[in-house]
């Protein structure tokens, strides 16, 4: 028996009707809140820069890293930001407590800043060093000082947290 066109059509037609139809704007609107609540909850982790360079010294400490100026210091270079300012062997020939270098780079970034809330003044002279566990007393205190003089006043260091076990 042959079919007409009007029959072929109407065959197709029942044939794609019996097809299970999904709604994709309801599948567009979860995927679009599982992205929202991946990146707001991605944001909210702290960590600090952790180059292989630097053992950082264990502490018990509970307290998480806040974003501060981060200073990097291995057991060859200074960082600050990310970006070379002095070597460790040329400051720890040096006569004096300030690094030159260092001090006019965080007097650029503290420069830089833009405090829009009197209460977040006190965040923005907030300064982590991130030392190698190996550095000499010496090295870290002229840090210290030449942080100190400018206008970093909340200084803390970063620790690797100890396993409790």
């Amino acid at each position: 028996m042959k079919l007409t066109m009007r029959q072929k059509r109407a065959e197709r037609r029942k044939r794609n009707l019996t097809m299970v139809d999904m709604n994709l704007v309801s599948l567009i609107d979860v995927f679009t809140i599982l992205i929202f609540f991946l990146l707001s909850n991605s944001v909210g982790v702290d960590s600090l820069p952790s180059p292989k360079a630097v053992l950082l010294p264990e502490s018990i400490a509970e307290q998480s890293p806040r974003d501060t100026v981060v200073v990097i210091v291995s057991g060859t270079e200074i960082l600050v930001e990310g970006r070379k300012v002095a070597s460790v062997p040329d400051v720890l020939a040096m006569d004096g407590d300030i690094i030159g270098a260092l001090k006019n780079e965080l007097d650029l970034l503290q420069s830089s800043r833009k405090i829009i809330r009197k209460e977040n003044e006190a965040q923005s002279k907030q300064l982590t060093i991130m030392g190698d566990r190996e550095i000499p007393y010496r090295l870290l205190r002229k840090i210290m000082v030449t942080s100190a003089s400018a206008n970093f006043s909340d200084v803390s260091f970063a620790v690797r947290q100890r396993s409790e076990s």
